[in-house]
């Protein structure tokens, strides 16, 4: 069959298909184990050694009744290992405790945190307050394990092989049961001759709200293992997705929000659906020392934030007493109503996200702000070696248009010294996830490398995994999944051993 994407470097003209959108958003009805992919254009680069793995919801109805929002979605796991130019696909469901009795029930037996109920209205879900763990969210390998995370509780361990659902991990005894647990860890390379580690934390939220800042060994004998923490308390109720990374800091952007639990108990809402912005409140950055860094012992440093609510950060690094941290911004919380259909949702009155650069002044804690691109944006990554530090290339997935919200198409590369754009587009029937720049390790020249992304083909009803070239988004190899998978969430690569 003959791909129907387009890879012309050009914004189309052509506007998007809400039902070639809206049609990714489904049920994954079978689970595969090896199955190789068929390339139906290009060739997978030999030098390509790994697993690209990805997570998202893949159960959106049960019985007719569909979640509320597709973050509710039970988590499903795709792996797509890259071996002598083959590439071969896995997927399995998160068998969370939840599911299986979903599964046996054969309906939604827990609320979602975005709005999902239980049948039988307000009163059967009422002062019902348990969560769902789902495991929807991101999937990151760390030691042997492989961890589905979702950041309101603890994470599932994985065989990374086949996926095969092993339970809830405590990380070897770091986690207490059900203890939040970030679901976008970030990855050190080994700033200043240090070895590697994954940084990550958890919140505890109220009106003061505690972060557990952690770290992880990620290679030799003690890859698994706690190597620091430290919890630091702050004023307000804590609303945190994202963080970033330097070698000395860990930098939080909490949002101005309210939260007002009073629908969530009487079981009108969803517990993310009673966050609202705060108007009368303020924006802040927490900057938390690191325990490897220069400023171990110190209390965080606070102070005011722009205005606007972030869900994802692109790159932090230090340039004497700053930290430029680059960022996504909305100029509203995005949700969906309660009496809102996610499959109809008019993307004109949702806010875009927009890629800004803030220099953070430490010594006088005050902040600068720049737009970087003016394009709505999602999912943005620089090179993993340059995580912390300062990076010339971003890697993002964009709009078709060039101004105003619109579902994600294209995949672009920013250079951010000198606002050069490269695009490569899916569309006009084509919507692309999360990119993942993997890097070419025979080459130190920051782009080069590969972009992998799985996007929804709205032509077949089915997904394609794309493999780009880094430096100029030229398409290396398109190879078809069969399988029909919902816009995702976030992913990781694991090199082959």
């Amino acid at each position: 069959m003959q791909s129907q994407i387009s890879s012309n470097f050009q914004i189309s003209p052509h506007p998007f298909n809400k039902e070639d959108w809206a049609s990714s958003y489904c049920n994954v009805e079978k689970e595969l184990t090896k199955i190789e992919l068929k390339v139906i254009k290009g060739k997978v680069p030999q030098s390509l050694k790994g697993t690209f793995y990805r997570n998202g919801p893949g159960r959106l109805e049960r019985n007719n009744q569909w979640v509320h929002h597709p973050f509710d979605g039970d988590g499903m796991i795709s792996a797509m290992e890259f071996k002598k130019g083959i590439v071969s696909f896995t997927n399995k469901f998160v068998r969370t405790k939840e599911w299986e009795k979903e599964e046996k029930a054969g309906k939604f037996l827990y609320r979602g945190v975005f709005g999902t109920q239980k049948a039988g209205g307000v009163l059967n879900n009422a002062f019902d307050t348990r969560l769902k763990n789902i495991a929807n969210t991101n999937v990151v390998k760390l030691g042997g394990e492989l961890l589905a995370l979702w950041e309101a509780s603890s994470p599932h361990s994985l065989d990374p092989e086949n996926l095969r659902t092993i339970g809830i991990s405590t990380l070897k005894n770091t986690l207490k049961k059900g203890e939040a647990f970030s679901a976008h860890p970030r990855f050190d390379p080994g700033h200043n001759g240090k070895e590697p580690k994954m940084v990550t934390f958890g919140v505890t939220t109220g009106p003061k709200s505690t972060i557990r800042l952690m770290e992880f060994a990620t290679t030799g004998k003690n890859a698994g293992n706690l190597i620091s923490e430290r919890k630091d308390n702050f004023n307000g109720f804590a609303f945190l997705h994202d963080f970033a990374i330097t070698p000395n800091w860990a930098i939080f952007l909490q949002n101005s929000i309210q939260f007002n639990p009073l629908p969530f108990l009487l079981g009108q809402k969803g517990a993310a659906q009673c966050i609202s912005s705060n108007p009368k409140g303020k924006a802040k950055y927490w900057i938390i020392p690191r325990d490897s860094g220069s400023f171990s012992k110190q209390k965080p440093q606070i102070f005011d934030a722009p205005d606007g609510f972030v869900f994802h950060h692109l790159n932090a690094w230090e340039d004497n007493n700053e930290i430029i941290l680059e960022s996504i911004f909305y100029d509203d919380f995005p949700s969906i109503k309660p009496n809102e259909n996610f499959r109809e949702i008019d993307f004109s009155t949702i806010p875009e996200g927009i890629l800004k650069r803030c220099r953070l002044n430490l010594s006088n804690k005050t902040f600068e702000i720049q737009s970087l691109s003016n394009q709505c944006c999602e999912f943005a990554m620089v090179n993993p070696i340059k995580i912390g530090l300062s990076a010339r290339y971003a890697w993002m997935a964009t709009a078709q248009q060039p101004k105003g919200n619109a579902p994600l198409q294209c995949i672009k590369k920013l250079d951010l010294v000198s606002g050069k754009e490269v695009i490569w587009s899916a569309g006009p029937r084509g919507f692309v996830s999360e990119p993942l720049m993997v890097p070419d390790k025979s080459s130190s020249i920051e782009d080069n490398g590969w972009i992998l992304v799985l996007i929804w083909n709205g032509a077949r009803k089915a997904n394609d995994l794309i493999v780009l070239k880094a430096n100029d988004l030229s398409e290396e190899a398109v190879l078809e999944v069969p399988l029909a998978i919902p816009h995702g969430l976030h992913g990781s690569w694991a090199d082959a051993n």
